[in-house]
């Protein structure tokens, strides 16, 4: 029979299907999507992108030439844009702001690897240190509120037809809407329990071990109970953060590990899937507005979500707001967990 799971933080249903159910194995990726484009992002093509807003150049390198192990460029075709003032106003009942905000693309490599598991953790880490200076530079900017950082990776989950390993910070005017169901689920709990909902969840994924894939020097990775996608996975850090700029060298490198495993996995037992991983952390918190989220660093947990594209969301789901899984996360979890890469 089906079974109704809610999700504990922010209170979303989730149809885990089971009579729709595969095997595991049965939901490996089938298709490699349209032919590849010219790449404008392997080393040496600097002049077909907008020049780099920041770079990791080891040999100290001119900007915008050869020499760079990972680039920041600006979107060709932003989301955002840098210029401007927000401007808000309203008409009649409807709010409005200028389209103000940044959208930059991080090239993970110069090399031509279209998956970043298949980059060395040393490289991975770059990644991440890449994601938190970026975010750090743009937290200086009085109007913004918060930096979305995600990868799309395959052409079903939007990675385009350029398979050049790369992911897309932007960042905006307002905090989105699935990060404030976060924040408000944690805050609610923390309110009543004195705890994090997050580090609560760590503590009961590790006592149960049904939903855990692996764990590893400080990083836990975990099939979500309520799992809105199958094979849907969750990075998260043992020890309470609320923000991930907070991670040091060391620990950027263990969470390379622990993705670089975990994408692995994906790409062996579901032949090379496309996905989506999303970074959610606490938004920035501006003195002007004191006691705004005021036990943020105590009721948050910053955290990555992957979600293999291999199902599709369909009228139901747009309709209700429910999602359906057809694979119950523990076995996803085992059968991941089985994998060895």
């Amino acid at each position: 029979m089906p079974e109704l799971r809610k999700d504990p933080i922010i209170g979303r249903w989730v149809i885990i299907s089971t009579e729709r159910s595969k095997r595991p194995d049965q939901f490996a990726n089938s298709g490699e999507g349209p032919t590849e484009q010219e790449c404008p992002f392997c080393e040496g093509s600097e002049s077909k992108t907008p020049a780099e807003i920041y770079a990791i150049r080891p040999h100290h390198s001119e900007p915008n030439t050869p020499g760079w192990k990972l680039r920041v460029v600006s979107s060709i075709a932003p989301f955002l844009r840098i210029e401007g003032e927000l401007e808000r106003q309203g008409k009649g009942l409807y709010d409005m702001m200028n389209g103000v905000g940044a959208h930059e693309i991080i090239v993970e490599t110069n090399q031509h690897i279209n998956n970043i598991c298949d980059l060395n953790e040393e490289d991975i880490a770059k990644v991440f240190t890449s994601y938190i200076d970026r975010i750090t530079d743009l937290e200086k900017d009085q109007r913004f509120k918060y930096v979305l950082v995600f990868k799309n990776y395959g052409w079903s989950a939007g990675g385009g037809r350029i398979r050049h390993s790369r992911s897309q910070l932007i960042a905006t005017p307002v905090n989105p809407k699935r990060v404030k169901e976060e924040l408000a689920g944690s805050h609610a709990y923390y309110n009543y329990h004195e705890r994090c909902i997050f580090c609560d969840l760590i503590k009961q994924e590790m006592d149960t071990k049904e939903r855990i894939i692996l764990e590893a020097d400080g990083f836990i990775a975990v099939c979500p109970f309520a799992a809105r996608f199958p094979f849907e996975v969750w990075i998260l850090p043992k020890k309470h953060s609320c923000d991930f700029t907070s991670l040091d060298m060391p620990m950027r490198l263990n969470l390379a590990y622990i993705m670089k495993q975990v994408l692995s996995k994906l790409k062996k037992g579901l032949n090379d899937p496309p996905y989506n991983y999303i970074l959610h952390t606490a938004p920035f918190r501006r003195p002007s507005k004191a006691g705004y989220w005021k036990t943020i660093d105590r009721d948050y947990h910053w955290h990555i979500e992957i979600m293999p594209r291999i199902t599709r969301v369909a009228g139901f789901e747009w309709g209700t707001g429910f999602y359906i899984c057809p694979l119950p996360p523990e076995d996803a979890a085992k059968f991941l967990r089985e994998i060895k890469v």
